[in-house]
């Protein structure tokens, strides 16, 4: 893998800026220095497995975002009445990441989703993507990410695949496993199949969770 290092002045100046947009935009909610503490660990985790380094501040400005608004949710600062749902995988390029994208494209607005992995890849399946593709579900712009504290806390239900003892356990958390085939070195036919029973999951978890699909 091929890692492309940005300017360090070009690169600290981004994460600065990126600091003071999310400095505005939770200035009701949180003090710089916590702004600047998650942000900060952002950009270490992402880097370490990044491929190309030089979109590091955008990403882990995005992903700060997330946890800021988990750690909102944990410390009782927002309660939107929105049930949250977590999954996890290994590499968070696969199935968490189809699994997301067939709840933002089932259920809009009204549940909250995020995703995460135990050991994040350095970016999506091309093949998973072109899966969702077809479905009509573009998810080619998210990006692996580990899961953090934060982002468990704040879960209602936590639906795991495939990431064993590394999975976090939470008291007081809903926990499903979803067995499903890592779509890992397989071909689009495959994972066609994995993207449908990834859809039907998530359809009966809205269900279950009372949120009618809305296709």
């Amino acid at each position: 893998m091929t890692t492309h290092h940005p300017d360090p002045l070009e690169h600290r100046v981004a994460v600065d800026a990126a600091l003071d947009r999310l400095a505005t935009e939770f200035a009701a909610t949180f003090n710089r220095a916590t702004i600047d503490r998650l942000l900060r660990s952002s950009v270490r985790e992402l880097s370490a497995t990044a491929s190309v380094v030089h979109y590091v501040p955008l990403l882990a400005e995005r992903f700060a975002r997330q946890r800021l608004q988990a750690l909102a949710r944990t410390e009782g600062r927002v309660d939107d009445g929105r049930p949250v749902v977590l999954f996890l995988c290994v590499h968070n390029s696969g199935r968490s990441q189809m699994a997301l994208g067939l709840l933002e494209e089932l259920a809009g607005d009204r549940v909250v989703g995020w995703s995460g992995g135990s050991a994040p890849a350095g970016g999506l399946n091309d093949v998973a993507v072109a899966a969702m593709a077809e479905r009509g579900v573009d998810i080619s712009s998210e990006f692996p990410k580990p899961w953090t504290d934060e982002i468990v806390g704040a879960a209602d239900v936590v639906v795991t695949m495939g990431c064993g003892e590394a999975c976090p356990l939470l008291p007081g958390k809903r926990y499903e496993e979803w067995t499903l085939d890592d779509p890992e070195g397989q071909d689009l036919a495959q994972v066609r199949a994995v993207r449908d029973e990834i859809e039907r999951r998530v359809r009966r978890l809205l269900d279950e969770l009372g949120v009618p699909a809305s296709s």
